[in-house]
């Protein structure tokens, strides 16, 4: 059975603002993200500059992967109440593999010019040749 989300009061999350007890928030949702200082790629000073505070700018900002966001599930304790909430805007996640369709068109970019100088090549040498120079 699900339990009820807890509602936390910004107030309240402020008061988690170091590396004893650091919150978060993020898209109305408050992480309690103490456990990650240590393991957060960008280094703990990012999330102790955001503790105790509303992250979701910057945390958008930064562009975070659907792996990031997946992971960011386990950390969360609650939600802000609704007289504290804000309205934000998630930006789509970042994917950082390589995107087929980017590398066609890049490589769609060089394949066209460089075909068009090898057969403005040919003609150039075959009318000279043509003419007998």
């Amino acid at each position: 059975m699900d339990q009820p989300v807890k509602l936390f009061r910004m107030a309240e999350v402020a008061k988690c603002n170091d590396s004893k007890q650091t919150y978060i928030v993020i898209h109305n949702a408050v992480y309690d993200v103490t456990a990650f200082l240590n393991e957060h790629p960008g280094g703990e000073e990012v999330l102790l500059d955001q503790a105790g505070k509303d992250g979701t700018e910057a945390f958008e900002d930064v562009g975070h992967s659907t792996d990031a966001r997946d992971m960011m599930k386990k950390y969360k304790i609650g939600e802000l109440v609704e007289e504290d909430r804000v309205e934000t805007k998630v930006k789509p996640p970042v994917n950082w593999d390589t995107d087929k369709e980017t590398s066609s068109s890049s490589w769609k970019s060089w394949i066209i010019p460089v075909a068009l100088g090898v057969v403005a090549t040919i003609l150039y040498r075959s009318y000279f040749i043509a003419q007998g120079h």
